[in-house]
């Protein structure tokens, strides 16, 4: 059987690790050793040391789902869950506006 060949050297590995922790971008990283961001990225995640990079909106914030605005709304207005499910069906906009107007709203 043919011996696997070595992608990266423990050289390699530990200047990767390194540069990684010092604050090195990976597509950097990837550059300078002639290979790709994936394979940087998979090496790094196999030494434990890639932390994923949050997904935030166009605003900069953590998205939110529209089912926790829909069960907000259902929570403000003592909705069945049922009722509450069929709102997931409207636009998140939308929700996030009627969200808004109950919770600036006083009671009647």
């Amino acid at each position: 059987m043919a011996e696997k060949a070595v992608n990266y050297t423990a050289e390699q590995t530990a200047a990767m690790v390194s540069d990684y922790k010092a604050g090195v971008a990976v597509e950097t990283i990837a550059e300078t050793m002639g290979k790709t961001v994936r394979s940087v990225v998979a090496k790094l995640s196999r030494e434990k040391v890639y932390v994923a990079k949050t997904y935030v909106s166009k605003t900069g914030e953590k998205p939110v789902k529209k089912d926790v605005h829909a069960d907000a709304i259902g929570a403000v207005l003592n909705l069945t869950e049922s009722e509450t499910e069929s709102l997931t069906k409207a636009n998140k906009t939308a929700l996030v506006k009627i969200f808004a107007a109950l919770a600036s709203s006083k009671p009647v």
